[in-house]
Parts: structure tokens; C-alpha cells; sequence
């Protein structure tokens, strides 16, 4: 009987914890209005995925947003709430937007990828608070975004403290999910091998 809170509390970490810092790291987010703080009516939608590789110091961003009731006028991640999936915080990335980000649409994609030795790469205060180096801001960006306390956001001329957002959670690996469905298997077998 003392196997089985055990397994549990196994099988919940292998679920919840992520690859600490493989390479590379996925987050994803799906942005909506009502994902904003406060929540708004807006009918625009998107999705974010970021790739953060912490070996390359790179930060592959990619986005696609649509039906947003104003043009845009700024797209970043914020960083790092103090509670995870909520709150608002300070812009942690190039402000007032992402390098080449599609401004002025309604709807658009983005693809780009951002060289994290440069301090470029950060808001001037997010690298301020993170010990003003690139290295510090890449550390605490990445530990905010497995923290579950970053999000992506787009702003537009109607919504200027944003339009649509969405916090980035990682994305499992596909060896942690075979790894969490052999584990399941097995424990269901072995559970089933026990009763009478």
C-alpha cells in the first residue's frame, strides 16, 4: 500500500516537471482576449511557439495571430509573474516589439530568431533586474517560462495594454511522454497482477 502513494508522487513529477534545460526547450501559448488582464472582448485569436535552446543561446520565436479589432502596435514576452499563470509584469524582451514583427495588421505571422548573448535581446529593465547581463536575463527568462510566469502578448490601437495574450508553458518532450505512458502501463499491469 505505501508503493502506491510513491508511484503517484512519481508519476505526477514526471508529468509536471520538464526536461530542466534539454535542449531545446518548447513553449507554447494560445492567445485570446480573455486570457488578458483585465479580460477583454476581443475576437482576435493566435498561437506563440518559442524555442528557447540555452547551448546556442538562442530564442526561436513564431507566431500567428488573426482578428484583432486594432492594428497592432507592439508584440513581447512578459516576465516573470509573481504568481504563475496570472498577473501582469514588465516586458522582458526587445521593446516595444519583436525585431521585424508584423506592425500595424490585424492579423499575420512572425517568424525570427534572436542571438540571447545580446542585450539587445532584452527590455532594459528586465536586463537590469537580472544582473544586467544577457547570460543573468537568458537565465531568469527561461526559469520564468518553466515557471509557468511569462506570457506572450500583442497589443493594438483599441487594447494598448494588450489585445491578446497567453502564457507559455513547456511543451513535453516526446521521450517524457512515452517515458509517462510506459510508466502508466506498467503500474496499471502491476496494480491489475495484485487484486484477487
Amino acid at each position: 500500500m505505501k508503493a502506491r502513494p510513491m508511484m503517484l508522487a512519481i508519476l505526477a513529477v514526471l508529468l509536471w516537471a520538464p526536461a530542466i534545460y534539454a535542449v531545446p526547450i518548447s513553449f507554447f501559448a494560445i492567445l485570446s482576449g480573455a486570457a488578458e488582464a483585465p479580460p477583454n472582448a476581443s475576437p482576435g485569436t493566435g498561437t506563440a511557439l518559442v524555442t528557447m535552446d540555452p547551448d546556442a543561446h538562442t530564442m526561436q520565436v513564431d507566431a500567428v495571430f488573426a482578428g484583432l479589432l486594432g492594428p497592432n502596435t507592439a508584440a513581447h514576452i512578459h516576465c516573470c509573474t509573481a504568481v504563475p499563470l496570472t498577473g501582469t509584469i514588465g516586458v522582458a524582451t526587445t521593446t516595444p516589439t519583436f525585431t521585424g514583427f508584423p506592425g500595424g495588421t490585424t492579423a499575420g505571422t512572425y517568424s525570427h530568431l534572436f542571438d540571447l548573448t545580446m542585450t539587445s535581446s532584452f527590455s532594459a529593465g528586465f536586463l537590469a533586474a537580472s544582473g544586467g547581463t544577457a547570460a543573468g536575463a537568458e537565465a531568469a527568462l527561461i526559469a520564468g517560462m518553466l515557471g509557468l510566469q511569462s506570457y506572450f502578448n500583442i497589443h493594438s490601437t483599441v487594447f494598448g495594454g494588450g489585445e491578446i495574450r497567453g502564457f507559455l508553458a513547456p511543451v513535453p518532450e516526446p521521450t517524457t511522454v512515452l517515458l509517462l505512458g510506459s510508466g502508466l502501463a506498467a503500474a496499471a499491469l502491476r496494480s491489475r497482477r495484485r487484486r484477487p
